[in-house]
């Protein structure tokens, strides 16, 4: 399914596997070395090169299949607007998606009842004290169209070691209650997950995201949702254009992490 060692696009939606070499342009758009901050650590450079923005298909939400999962690969992946997910069974090739349509959560519409803000007062908000807890949680086979495999969890425990990726924690009485992970890059958040044990727990820890985001930096992070599904949604989820969303994304990678994940809180 590759070419050299680049992510080969797709050419239609996966009904054969049919899938085209675009080599000569792939390697034009090799992707730049991203800034480390002193929070991290820095990951081993990946060898794949992505599709280029304009190899997409422009109404196809998978725009590129193949590569791995390793540090390196998934950084540059999200600095480019690419987030992974399985296509099918455990031996068949990885997907990168980057929606038509971009799930965002603008840090200021957050929509919370006043229910809500009374029931936040019971929990604790913590960082990064319980993220294997989290992604465990988030990836129960049990759960409806649960996505995280073994190579996932394996994958974003690395990136976690390395500091690029945090879980924010809904605590109460001492027990985890609920929480959520996903990727910090300067100023984006790609949400991976979100889990609750606890009634509003999930809601909670994600109140609490958008807390420790809203900075003097606040107009230039983006919290990335990928899919702007009906219940996130009913939480103020807006759809972007996936033009507007790159551009966003571009400013965002240029500004600082924040104090909760630099660790400087």
């Amino acid at each position: 399914m590759v070419s050299g060692r680049a992510v080969i696009p797709i050419i239609s939606v996966l009904s054969s596997w049919a899938v085209v070499g675009r080599g000569d342009h792939a390697r034009s758009c090799r992707p730049r070395r991203l800034p480390c901050p002193s929070a991290v650590r820095p990951a081993r450079p990946s060898p794949w090169v992505f599709p280029a923005p304009g190899d997409w298909d422009p109404d196809d939400d998978l725009v590129g299949i193949g590569a791995d999962l390793a540090p390196g690969t998934l950084l540059n992946a999200y600095a480019q607007g690419l987030f992974p997910m399985p296509t099918g069974g455990t031996r068949d090739p990885m997907g990168w998606f980057s929606p038509v349509r971009r799930g965002v959560l603008p840090l200021d519409g957050l929509k919370v009842s006043r229910s809500l803000r009374r029931s936040a007062r019971s929990f604790e908000i913590r960082v990064d004290t319980a993220f294997e807890a989290v992604i465990d949680a988030c990836g129960d086979r049990r759960r409806p169209d649960g996505w995280i495999t073994p190579e996932f969890r394996s994958a974003y425990l690395a990136l976690h070691e390395l500091g690029w990726v945090h879980s924010v924690e809904a605590w109460r009485d001492g027990r985890l209650a609920g929480g959520l992970y996903g990727v910090a890059l300067g100023g984006l958040f790609a949400g991976e997950s979100m889990f609750h044990h606890e009634t509003d727990a999930s809601k909670v820890a994600l109140l609490g995201l958008v807390e420790l985001l809203s900075d003097a930096y606040a107009d230039r992070r983006v919290l990335d949702v990928q899919w702007a599904t009906p219940h996130l949604t009913s939480l103020g989820v807006i759809e972007m254009p996936r033009s507007a969303y790159l551009a966003s994304l571009r400013d965002a990678l240029g500004v600082p992490l924040p104090a909760a994940f630099a660790g400087m809180s």
